[in-house]
């Protein structure tokens, strides 16, 4: 009878333990150091991601990289061996993010990395088919701006980047689109995103008289290079790209950034999208409880990271039918489900992913803004 009982109680035991299987994801952000503007609404944003998933209990695993790649792949490090989680949102930095892809790829993890560099992505290898990004491509948010430049008239560009994955894939983007609309860039720096001065570029920047200049950083190093420019006097049109839409470039900027143009997600402008726009009501719906739980809304940042929590919504009950979470098999299979994913409707667009295309974005997923009287508003 005794073994009887243990047999029964051994089989109901595994009836139910599907009821019971957790899913463990691992969240890395800049909460905390130079990145920390974009990091801090990405940390922000986990308590909003969904717990219960097809039946299956999600765990988040949070931790701070405190903008140091180094520490990245600690923390990661820690996640894949102890807390063996199966899948990783992040982290917020585009060269922490490049710095942790091998791992990714060693572990057979996917990964969903909220960054501006298309890099993580592109070109496609047997490492990137394990990162999903959570952010338009460059050459998507370049190619709007790009359009308007050459609706402008403007036949010289001036480029400031970053001086990490960020800047080196929209200067080689943007070196492309320029020279195929017949638009000559006349000067090139680069800078840090520690750097509290960017003086002796800036002024390289304005000897070659460009007509319009571009800075291509994210978070809070948008601001140094525009304004100091403009304190040396520059007049020309200034534009930005999707890194810069945070409300504290408004804040930091000020005056001095009155006038730039970006492209970026309709989240920027959410009373002029209309409400047709698939994806307005579920930004909305975001941004109120981001709100509710932190006082303040949320930069686009934090979206990304929203974005990817329902990347994962759909795609773990698909990856569960084949396998248990907390196998290789499993993560394996979420892989697939994630390169599977076809219009799903996220806060900034429509993700519609393939073997070739670990971004999903088109068109849907970027709005013309500039920043009128202080705000942002779209660009008509």
């Amino acid at each position: 009878m005794q073994i009887k009982r243990i047999l029964a109680l051994s089989l109901l035991t595994a009836a139910l333990a599907p009821a019971f299987a957790q899913v463990k994801i691992g969240v890395i952000s800049s909460s905390t150091g130079p990145t920390s503007l974009v990091g801090i609404p990405q940390k922000n944003t986990v308590p909003l991601l969904p717990t219960k998933i097809g039946g299956l209990t999600v765990e988040y695993i949070a931790r701070d990289d405190a903008s140091d790649p180094t520490q990245t792949v600690t923390e990661l490090k820690k996640m894949l061996s102890e807390q063996n989680i199966d899948a990783l949102i992040g982290p917020t930095g585009s060269p922490n993010a490049m710095g942790v892809i091998q791992f990714m790829a060693e572990a057979g993890v996917p990964m969903l990395a909220p960054v501006g560099t298309a890099a993580v992505v592109l070109p496609m290898n047997e490492q990137k088919k394990w990162v999903f990004k959570t952010t338009q491509n460059d050459d998507i948010i370049a190619k709007a701006l790009v359009e308007h430049m050459v609706k402008a008239k403007v036949k010289t560009l001036g480029l400031i980047a970053l001086n990490d994955p960020y800047g080196e894939n929209w200067t080689r983007v943007i070196n492309d689109l320029a020279a195929k609309n017949n638009i000559k860039i006349v000067a090139s720096e680069k800078y840090l995103r520690s750097d509290t001065s960017v003086t002796a570029q800036s002024l390289k920047l304005l000897s070659a008289s460009p007509d319009a200049v571009l800075v291509a950083a994210a978070g809070g190093p948008t601001v140094l290079p525009q304004a100091t420019l403009v304190d040396q006097g520059y007049k020309g049109q200034v534009y930005q790209t999707h890194g810069a839409a945070l409300q504290a470039f408004l804040q930091l900027g000020g005056k001095k950034v009155e006038g730039t143009i970006l492209a970026a997600s309709l989240m920027l402008v959410l009373p002029e999208i209309a409400d047709s726009n698939p994806s307005k009501k579920l930004a909305l719906d975001y941004i109120a409880a981001y709100e509710k739980l932190n006082g303040s809304k949320p930069a686009t940042f934090g979206a990304n990271v929203y974005d990817a929590g329902l990347l994962l919504q759909q795609a773990i009950p698909l990856a569960a039918k084949k396998a248990k979470p907390g196998t290789k098999e499993f993560r394996a299979a979420l892989r697939d489900a994630l390169e599977a994913t076809h219009e799903l409707v996220g806060t900034q667009g429509v993700y519609s992913m393939s073997p070739a295309d670990h971004s999903g974005f088109d068109q849907r997923g970027r709005e013309l803004i500039v920043v009128k009287n202080g705000n942002w508003a779209l660009l008509k």
